[in-house]
Order: structure tokens, then sequence, then C-alpha cells
């Protein structure tokens, strides 16, 4: 075992993140004796303005994590579009590896790997998102000895991330995101000890390998499939069957190792009927109107038997359309259209 302080602090953030990212820099201390490793959800075209934002908003210098840099106190790295970003002792990683909720960089990737290489002397904060991103990690965090911090829901634009992270994890701390950095300053100057080699708990241990796995992990993903069950559902990412990780039915890989949280995977599904009602609704007006131009052709041709049908199949068609579109203007239900009471109200 070896003495050392709680000098990695991980950040995850989703919708709503930039302002409680600015927030949170905002109160860094400049002599925090910490690195910060900070994952924000980004499409994964261009660059992102996200390091210069946060060097601006505080007084620590923030800057695109680059892979094998190794980590210094007082400094925010930040994860790249289309990345994730690990820590291996003591230094960054960037990978490729498949996406989780589907995003690359992913919250629970940078959470997961950075218990795994660095145990009790992580700190792991969640800010304001959508869904369940993060709680996992934080859990993962907790049970390695780390502490748990998150914004305060009603101080966070979108307090689904933090909400839920606090219905999973017994947090140590609930504040608003400027006053982060004063915990972190005392936080952080806490000696740990960390035992070398401890390992995760085996499925957590597989998600860590194939995040870093950079396209060399079939097996590692293979993996899953040894240790877990057949949902019965589709990957929406790839198609294939996903693979239950828990017996609550919470969390789900692929065999090629995308990853998806129940309520992650739902609203995933929503869009895709969605996405599939429209084209629906695209093709029952293509219809509506093809019918209607060959019955003018069938009258013009002085075919009324003909032109009678086509004319049946485009008042069907255009009936048909019309009740789809009022069904997609009205909404599809989304997790957090759930009713007072369910089992979901933290969505």
């Amino acid at each position: 075992m070896a003495e050392r302080f709680r000098d990695i602090v991980v950040v995850g953030a989703s919708a709503g993140g930039v302002e409680a990212l600015r927030s949170f820099a905002g109160g860094l201390p400049g002599d925090l004796p910490a690195a910060v490793l900070v994952v924000l959800h980004l499409p994964p075209g261009g660059a992102s303005a996200l390091p210069a934002i946060l060097s601006r908003s505080g007084s620590l210098p923030a800057v695109a994590a680059r892979s094998g840099e190794p980590l210094r106190h007082g400094r925010i790295y930040v994860a790249p579009p289309d990345h994730h970003l690990l820590v291996e002792d003591g230094v960054c990683r960037l990978s490729r590896g498949p996406t989780e909720n589907g995003y690359r960089p992913a919250v629970d990737a940078l959470f997961r790997s950075a218990a795994l290489s660095h145990g009790p002397a992580v700190i792991g904060v969640v800010l304001s998102g959508s869904l369940d991103d993060g709680s996992t990690g934080l859990d993962t965090i907790k049970s390695r000895g780390g502490l748990a911090i998150v914004q305060d829901p009603e101080d966070a634009i979108y307090p689904a991330m933090p909400e839920n992270a606090m219905a999973r994890v017994s947090v140590d701390h609930v504040v608003r995101a400027v006053e982060i950095g004063r915990v972190l300053a005392d936080r952080a100057r806490e000696p740990v000890e960390v035992r070398d080699g401890e390992p995760l708990p085996l499925i957590e241990e597989i998600e860590a390998r194939i995040a870093r796995s950079d396209g060399a992990g079939n097996a590692v993903s293979l993996e899953v499939l040894d240790v877990s069950e057949p949902s019965g559902l589709a990957c929406p990412d790839c198609q294939g069957v996903l693979f239950s990780l828990d017996k609550e039915g919470t969390r789900y890989r692929c065999r090629v190792g995308h990853a998806w949280t129940a309520k992650a995977l739902f609203q995933q599904q929503s869009r895709d009927i969605e996405q599939a009602l429209w084209a629906a609704l695209r093709a029952l007006e293509e219809k509506r109107d093809l019918a209607g131009r060959m019955t003018q052709d069938a009258e013009h041709r002085g075919y009324p038997l003909v032109a009678g049908r086509y004319s049946r199949h485009r008042d069907e068609a255009g009936h048909a359309a019309t009740v789809l579109r009022k069904f997609l203007f009205e909404g599809l239900p989304t997790v957090t259209d759930l009713p007072d009471g369910a089992s979901d109200e933290t969505a």
C-alpha cells in the first residue's frame, strides 16, 4: 500500500454543461493540488472551444487532452470530440473505443478508468445533464474508496444527471457548481492509502478494457457475452443483440462494445420510432399524391372503374397521413413524461 492524496478529479457534464463547467472552473483555487479531467458530451465533428472557455473562466489553465500526456496538478484536461478520455497510471489516454449511451467521449468511461487506475485517490463530480450518464461510473468510484460530488440539482440547468447520481450513489457533497472548488480544495489534501492492483468487479473491469481497446478489443468485447445474458433488445448503434450487465436490466452492452443504460436506450428507441414514423408519413403522402395523379389519368382516359380504385387509395392514404401527422405533432413519450408516482421519478 502507498499513501497519496486525492489528486485526481474527474468531471462529467452533458446538457447545460458549458454553463455548469464555467461556474465550476471559476470556483477552482489557483493552487488546487490535483489534476482535473473533464468530459462534456460533444458532437463528433470539428474542434472544441471548451478549453479556451474554461481557461477564461477561472485561474487554472485548461487544455485539450493529449494521449500519453502526464497529469499535472493545477491543470484542467478536456476530452476532445470523438475520443474517450481515460486515466492510466497518471497519464491521459485517448481512445476511439465503442460509444456509451451514444456518446464518445463518455462520462462513465472516464470515471471507470480513473477508479480502476487510482482507486481512493479519485474524486468524481457530476454536473448538469439529462438522463443518467455518470451514475454508473460515480458508483464505481465510490466502491473503490473515492469521493462523489454532485451539483445541486436546483443549480443545474438540466438536473437529471445530478438527480440520478444521487439516487444511485451515496454522494459525499451536493453543492452549487461554483462552490465545488472550495470543497475540492479541502478534500484533495486528504491522505489516502492506495492498494496496487486491486481489481474492479469483473464486468466493470471488462468495460474499462473495452473503452481503451481502440479497435483491438474484439476478444475483450466477447468477454461480455460470457458474463451476461441476452436481453432480447437490439443495439441502436449496430442492431446487434444487447446483453444485460445486471439482474435489474439497467445496463447493456452489445457484442462489439456499444454500451447503454436503460434510460438512454429508452430515449434512443423513442427517437428511432419517431424517425420511422416520419418516414412513414412521407411515404403515405407520396402515395396519396401519386394515387391522385393516377385517378386523374384514368378519368382522362375514360376508365371510371380504375379511377374509382385509385381514388379510394388516395383517400385511404390521405386519411392515414392525417392521423399520423396529428400523432407526430402531439409528440412521443420520453423518460421525462412518466406519470407521478412511477418508479422512474428521477429520470
